[in-house]
């Protein structure tokens, strides 16, 4: 049974149509990317989720039931707005987010110790939060979101104003929570990183769907025709060949785009009789073409 299924969502601002009917299901064990340009709406598909919107029509579900208290002690939210208490001490502040999540003061304050000690924070545990980076703030409400051990994580831009190190401390804990089963829905304006992590996404464009579903089923379907070929000599002519769409020369390799019905054989016959080849690889278009690609095809419309 899906853990989250949303249906048909709609929500306007006016004459402004924030959300224009999205629907989608999040499987356990999964990681989800919902993912879109500024203003497309994702942050308004993830209020609405965590009942902080109510939508115009259409309803979301989340463990087979309609948002209510209880089920949000069941639930991680890292909203995109950050808000920690300054002038609070860390493990303080750690004790106070875990107490509205229902954990008793101990509980909170173990959870807050284990987090710590593994995000290498614990020297911070007594300093108040204003002495903290913004980076290490950042974690800190990382670990409010899940320290009390949720089944259901929801972040707003996680990566955002973290270095690469942490950015990597943070996806190594989202791929463990997903191993454990839990569902984690994630925005990001990283596509290269939801590419890496994701097992599906949700692109939104303008407040509608444009695609959802599993990832590498829609890197095949929405492919390229497309081989990269690293060889000696000019490889110019290549344009005028019949089955050539497109030709780019990237210096240490060349890329070539079939046309629909172009036969791949057919240009390594044709390039086995004139060079030495090293290299002849296939290559499926990444998120971000894709996510592109999309979008500029919505904005057409």
């Amino acid at each position: 049974m899906a853990v989250l299924e949303v249906h048909h969502i709609c929500k306007s601002y006016g004459s402004f149509k924030a959300v224009d009917d999205i629907s989608f299901n999040v499987e356990p064990g999964r990681m989800y990317g919902v993912l879109g340009p500024n203003g497309a709406g994702k942050t308004t598909t993830i209020r609405m989720i965590m009942n902080i919107l109510l939508p115009d029509s259409g309803e979301v579900t989340l463990f087979g039931r309609q948002m209510n208290e209880q089920l949000k002690n069941r639930i991680g939210y890292l909203p995109e707005e950050r808000g920690l208490y300054k002038k609070m001490k860390v493990i303080d502040m750690l004790v106070f987010l875990g107490r509205l999540h229902d954990l008793s003061s101990k509980e909170a304050s173990g959870a807050a110790d284990q987090w710590l000690k593994k995000l290498d924070l614990a020297g911070w545990r007594d300093k108040k939060i204003e002495e903290l980076s913004k980076g290490m703030q950042q974690k800190i409400q990382f670990i409010g979101t899940i320290m009390h051990n949720p089944d259901l994580i929801i972040l707003d831009e996680p990566f955002s104003g973290l270095d690469p190190i942490n950015t990597q401390v943070i996806k190594d804990i989202m791929m463990e929570m997903r191993e454990q089963q839990k569902v984690i829905l994630f925005s990001t304006h990283q596509l290269e990183s939801a590419e890496k992590l994701c097992d599906d996404i949700l692109l939104i464009n303008k407040g509608k769907k444009v695609l959802d579903g599993d990832l590498a089923s829609i890197k095949r379907s929405h492919g390229r025709n497309a081989i990269q070929i690293e060889y000696d000599g000019d490889g110019e002519f290549l344009k005028s060949q019949p089955m050539v769409e497109n030709f780019d020369d990237y210096g240490n390799y060349k890329e070539v785009i079939l046309k629909k019905d172009g036969d791949s054989n057919q240009l390594l016959k044709v390039l086995v009789e004139k060079f030495n080849i090293q290299r002849f690889e296939r290559s499926t278009s990444s998120l971000k073409e894709i996510f592109l690609a999309n979008v500029r095809e919505t904005e057409n419309v």
